[in-house]
């Protein structure tokens, strides 16, 4: 059992998948973080966008439930040629291979688990979108960044696999 954790401008009661931005890492989904401090910041940037106040919701949830659910799930462990892809198809705005296993727009993974592609991985993407880089370059400069874990949930049945713990005011 693991903690999970989401920074947001207020309580979670009950997770809203519609209320989730499109062209995220992973698709439209609800974002949570196994580190507290990042949720806390999250929260913080939330409200400085939005207003309200920051808190952060805290969750348990059991990896190994995932299998006996049926629920399909993604996993990537680290920075790979696959999960750069990935996030790449994800924010594109005007990616229309929809049915590719190398994105999550119409969430056929209810669950996917992998690294934050933060601000330090911008740059290489953009560069490589803009042709600059190949993806084996992109590949090795990613193998030297220090990324954090981030879990989406993009169906019902995959959020009823959290349960709330706690909120507080972050």
């Amino acid at each position: 059992m693991i903690r999970l954790y989401h920074g947001s401008n207020t309580v979670i009661d009950t997770i809203d998948l519609s209320k989730g931005r499109p062209n995220k890492d992973f698709g439209r989904g609800f974002y949570v973080t196994t580190i507290k401090e990042q949720a806390e910041k999250m929260a913080r940037r939330v409200v400085r966008i939005y207003g309200g106040e920051p808190y952060v919701t805290v969750f348990e949830f059991d990896e190994k439930r995932i299998a006996a659910t049926g629920i399909s799930c993604r996993r990537f462990d680290r920075p790979t040629k696959e999960w750069a892809l990935f996030v790449i198809n994800n924010r594109n705005r005007h990616f229309e291979v929809v049915a590719s296993p190398e994105c999550n727009i119409d969430n056929k993974y209810e669950i996917v688990i992998g690294p934050v592609a933060n601000d330090d991985l911008a740059l290489l993407f953009r560069q490589f979108a803009g042709g600059f880089i190949t993806v084996e370059e992109l590949t090795e400069e990613m193998k030297y960044k220090e990324l954090t874990l981030q879990y989406s949930f993009h169906s019902e049945r995959a959020v009823g696999l959290l349960n709330k713990v706690e909120d507080y005011h972050g």
